[in-house]
């Protein structure tokens, strides 16, 4: 007897650049959805924002080095965890709403698989990315180059993680990035010249569908990779 194993779909929906306010809403869509109808597809959204800085729920203050009251910087506190970030364009950021229930039910399993995810990436331009033992992320060379942070409802995902591919990394020294004071952040363009957020997107899609074993299909197309 043969047993047929299904391959799980993964819609992929590729945004550009996008406000944090329109991306944080639709996540919050999109898990509600699949709170009512947990046969819906899983989806991986993949986008840039403008510049923003996010707090995680219980991230202190004091890790922002300004007031936010008093300066004309976008600043929100979300349901995720971990402490500050920044977001930007030339960052790579992916928002996957995954039901758990159909992968494993361990958040500590599902933070490893994002690492694997980014950690494989870097591979395919041979850069050593690593894991900090008690710490969530990627470095590469001593400096974090990725930051993840996530919400689970009921085994259904959101908010996720942020690859710096080529960014501006000077907003970072508006905060301490992650509540981390004696790593550095950095950016794969400082490891390999030229390389581009478009170029990346679809090396981190391979290994996104690899490492999580989906098929991922662009919305309203065929198979994607």
């Amino acid at each position: 007897m043969v047993l047929l194993t299904i391959v799980r779909k993964c819609l992929i929906s590729d945004q550009g650049l996008v406000p944090y306010t329109v991306a944080w809403e639709q996540q919050r869509s999109l898990v509600s959805q699949r709170l009512q109808d947990s046969s819906l597809d899983d989806i991986l959204l993949l986008l840039e924002h403008p510049p923003v800085y996010t707090l995680g729920k219980g991230s202190s203050i004091d890790f922002l080095k300004f007031d936010p009251n008093q300066v004309n910087l976008e600043v929100h506190r979300i349901e995720r965890g971990g402490e500050v970030t920044y977001h930007c364009p030339g960052q790579l950021v992916g928002y996957p709403i995954l039901n758990l229930r159909y992968y494993r039910q361990d958040l500590h399993w599902y933070l490893r698989q994002l690492e694997e995810v980014l950690i494989q990436v870097l591979a395919v331009y041979g850069l050593k990315g690593e894991r900090v033992a008690g710490m969530t992320g990627v470095w590469l060379e001593g400096c974090k180059v990725a930051a993840i942070g996530i919400k689970v409802k009921r085994w259904i995902t959101m908010h996720g993680f942020a690859l710096n591919v080529c960014p501006d990394l000077a907003g970072f020294n508006h905060i301490v990035p992650c509540g981390i004071a004696d790593k550095p952040v950095g950016s794969l363009a400082q490891f390999i010249a030229d390389l581009s957020v478009e170029q990346v997107r679809l090396d981190l899609c391979a290994k996104f569908a690899e490492v999580f074993g989906v098929q991922l299909i662009n919305q309203g197309e065929r198979e994607f990779c």
